[in-house]
């Protein structure tokens, strides 16, 4: 056969092998038949060139495994005698060209015995080599080669090592991105977790099959089911992902998973999509690889390094090294409650690290047995909420309880939303993991090295008496989601009844749930309300009992909000979310909102007074300015505005003004000019150019017909960015464009992110009028750059003038408030137009 003649037999037969396995699929024989086939034209085109019968081919990696996905490199080791002389290397050459040719990706290197023993000091050469496979060739000096080998592989090492690179792949793959679009093979609980165990198993000799460490008791026959299982399932989806995408492509991308959910058979229900459905199979089998690969490496270690050091904890447990681990195995069957004794024991001892493989294996078998009547028990509800008094330790109690299925199973409610992923564009996590990490962010505002980062987080908990009421409101805020309906509502059911059971204090009890009924209020009043506006700070107040419920609804939003992801959290979020605590409280005490048009003016003044400027100097300035600046502006932004301005009340041009901001984040920047047409519109568009965002914009009309702007401004690509750098440059180039008489031009529209073209948000469009008169335009819609600047547009064009903006960005989704005023509004024909027309543009 000539080449062509073996490329177009190769191309046929893994057409066939795509068709076969799309009607029939069965991954673990998909991968060996198309290992084998591709063995099979190996050896045609090595014969055909007639190359040195003292060579051998040798299959590494996960061609040698006799694993072959659809797109992944053919793994080759030319493996030679000697060095080889110039006419040999010509012909090891043409023969890759000819691989190549053929349409396979070749991934090869050419090495004598050796150079493989000394390339072997690198853990994953070693690993490549443990798995080789002969194809054809040499076979004497194959096998010399693998007997080589096995004299200078030392199994302490290489679990020590395989373990270090296991953590170090673990910690690359935290990126929150992964966790939405997750990497089949390298993110943690992928099918590199388990190949990890099986080369381990195989250098240590226990085996390189999932029989066959169950074989050498590692595991029970059952666990080897339940492995091989999960080990199917991310081997169809990865087979079936290279075929989607048409190259070697192991990231489970939004582009895919609605295909994919559809060729499993995976439909939507009422809630949820269908690729939010294959997304749990997929974090559940996560969970689950995460849960054997521990259990099995825990196991091996134990057996490779044997304990050294033994010591009593109480009549059950004992500490051996620094693992816990029960006296007897067969314990959690005969003593259900030592489960979690044994996550409490964990906390009370901080120098154990986790449970022994004996105990963690134990644990696994025993969590069936938390059922209706373990939860019933007064003693395990006890020990639950002991769980939660410890001073340390409860984020990885949590944890380790979430991995083992048994604050699922402790929790029903709690187990419905295991792995469960809502692509809300902004929720990064899943809603048992975003849980988790809202606890986590309630921990950590109580320990000391975090207090720079949250000082009043950290002031607020430091005086909160029974910090477990915080947790436990923390574990329920989320846990109704996705069963359709308001899940702030059905949670605070599901806490009511927890907290009756589990014998909370009737006040405590009242907090939780009022926690988890209101968790979203105080974020939504923030970002979203005009927070200068007394009635506002009164509305929200008359929600709030008393200062310890302002505090916890304080505590619980900033955790929660941190731990959605980290890309919605920043400055001016923190900034507004501080203010309205510190505002609500002077109204709790006081009974009114402190800010007055006087107050304010007074706190300005005396800040003036500072830079020695008099009353006189200013005077025409302020004359210009009615209450409402005075009520929407901060004394220190007054200040700021009147020493820039105070002798250029009536000037000519434009003036540009910027500074960093207050709030350590970004820029404040102040624009005055004579107002004009489509001039809000202008400033929008000049900062969507820059790719900043807007974060917050008031918008005043002097007396005189000036236009007093200032907006909060930050990199919307959250770089590092050094706003020093970009403030001169503001300064002149929107003045500018200000003076300029140019019409301005429709802005552009930006580039819809992918997660937006996978998951698109319907715009909602909302203009009504609150109890003063006021109209309010909201905008819920997907956000991408440019899209303030449109707005704004479509504002001017319809002759409306905008006075306040508050400006939410979560993730990919912007959910936007004005307050906006003109005549137009007073005509329901043109407001109908208006809100047309932005849903249209918002699209």
């Amino acid at each position: 056969m000539s080449i062509a003649e073996i490329r177009d037999s190769l191309r046929n037969a893994r057409r066939a092998l795509q068709e076969d396995y799309i009607a029939h699929p069965h991954p673990a024989r998909y991968l060996r038949a198309h290992a084998k086939l591709v063995d099979e034209h190996l050896r045609l085109v090595w014969k055909l060139l007639g190359l040195p019968r003292n060579l051998a081919l040798v299959a590494v990696g996960g061609y040698g495994r006799a694993e072959l996905f659809p797109k992944s490199d053919i793994d080759l080791l030319i493996l030679l005698p000697q060095q080889p002389d110039e006419p040999l290397q010509h012909r090891l050459q043409e023969l890759v060209g000819k691989l190549w040719d053929m349409g396979l990706e070749v991934g090869h290197s050419v090495r004598t015995i050796g150079d493989c023993m000394s390339e072997a000091s690198d853990v994953t050469v070693q690993t490549n080599l443990m798995e080789a496979r002969h194809i054809t060739g040499n076979r004497a000096l194959f096998v010399e080669m693998r007997e080589t080998l096995a004299t200078h592989l030392s199994r302490r090492a290489f679990y020590l090592a395989k373990v270090q690179e296991q953590e170090q792949r673990h910690t690359r793959f935290v990126d929150t991105d992964y966790n939405l679009e997750p990497n089949l093979k390298e993110s943690p609980g992928g099918l590199r977790d388990l190949q990890t165990v099986l080369w381990i198993s195989r250098a240590c000799g226990f085996g390189h099959t999932w029989q066959a460490l169950a074989l050498a008791d590692l595991i029970t026959p059952t666990e080897a089911r339940q492995i091989a299982h999960h080990e199917h399932l991310l081997q169809d989806l990865r087979i079936r992902l290279h075929y989607l995408s048409g190259r070697h492509d192991d990231r489970l991308v939004f582009e895919y998973q609605t295909a994919l959910a559809g060729q499993l058979g995976i439909s939507a229900s009422a809630q949820r999509r269908a690729s939010e459905h294959l997304m749990q199979h997929y974090y559940r089998t996560k969970r689950a690889v995460l849960q054997l690969n521990a259990v099995l490496l825990q196991t091996m270690r134990a057996r490779i390094f044997p304990a050294t050091e033994t010591y009593p904890l109480n009549e059950r447990f004992v500490a051996r090294d620094d693992k816990l681990e029960a006296r007897d195995e067969a314990l959690f069957e005969k003593e259900p409650s030592a489960i979690l004794e044994s996550f409490l024991l964990l906390e009370q001892h901080p120098r154990l690290t986790g449970f022994s493989a004996q105990t963690l294996r134990a644990l696994w078998r025993a969590r069936k047995s938390i059922g209706s009547a373990f939860r019933k028990d007064p003693h395990n509800r006890s020990l639950f909420m002991e769980i939660f008094r410890q001073p340390q330790g409860l984020t990885h109690a949590l944890r380790r309880m979430n991995q083992q299925d048994i604050l699922g199973r402790y929790l029903p409610p709690f187990g419905r939303i295991v792995g469960q992923m809502q692509h809300d564009l902004f929720h990064v996590y899943t809603v048992d993991e975003h849980i988790l990490m809202v606890v986590r962010n309630l921990r950590r505002f109580t320990l000391a090295q975090y207090a720079h980062e949250y000082p009043l987080c950290s002031k607020l908990i430091h005086d909160f008496a029974r910090p477990e009421v915080l947790y436990i409101a923390g574990i329920f805020h989320d846990i109704a989601k996705g069963r359709g309906g308001d899940h702030a509502t059905l949670g605070r059911v599901d806490a009511a009844r927890f907290c009756r059971l589990h014998g909370m204090m009737r006040e405590d009890t009242d907090l939780v749930v009022w926690l988890v009924e209101h968790h979203l209020t105080m974020s939504a009043t923030a970002q979203k309300q005009d927070l200068s506006d007394q009635d506002v700070i009164a509305a929200f107040a008359a929600k709030i009992k008393n200062e310890r419920y302002l505090a916890a609804l304080y505590l619980l939003t900033v955790a929660d909000i941190r731990g959605t992801s980290a890309k919605v959290w920043n400055a001016w979020k923190a900034q507004l979310l501080e203010s309205l605590y510190h505002t609500t409280r002077r109204f709790l005490t006081s009974g009114k909102v402190a800010d007055q048009v006087g107050e304010v003016r007074r706190l300005a003044t005396e800040t003036l007074s500072l830079y020695a400027i008099g009353p006189e100097v200013y005077e025409l300035l302020w004359a210009q300015f009615d209450a409402d600046y005075f009520l929407r502006h901060e004394p220190h932004e007054i200040a700021w505005h009147t020493r820039l301005l105070a002798h250029r009340v009536n000037s000519d041009t434009p003036i540009v003004k910027a500074r960093l901001s207050r709030i350590g984040e970004g820029l404040q920047v102040m624009v005055y000019t004579q107002d004009k047409p489509f001039l809000f519109a202008r400033i929008c568009n000049f900062f969507a150019r820059m790719s900043y965002n807007i974060m917050e914009a008031k918008v005043h009309t002097t007396q005189h017909g000036y236009a007093l702007d200032s907006f909060q401004v930050m990199d919307a690509n959250n770089e590092k960015t050094i706003y020093r750098d970009v403030m001169n440059y503001i300064e002149y180039e929107l003045a500018q464009q200000l003076a300029s008489e140019a019409p301005l031009a429709a802005p552009n529209v930006g580039r819809v992110s992918r997660q937006l073209k996978h998951f698109p948000i319907v715009p909602q469009v909302d203009i009504s009028q609150d109890e003063k008169g006021r109209h309010i335009l909201s905008v819920v819609a997907g956000d991408r750059p440019g899209l303030l600047a449109r707005i704004a547009y479509l504002l001017a064009k319809h002759n409306i003038e905008l006075s306040t903006a508050k400006i939410n960005t979560l993730g990919s989704r912007a959910e936007d408030t004005f307050w906006i005023n003109g005549d137009a509004l007073e005509r329901p024909q043109e407001v109908a137009d208006l809100r047309e027309a932005l849903q249209l543009q918002l699209a």
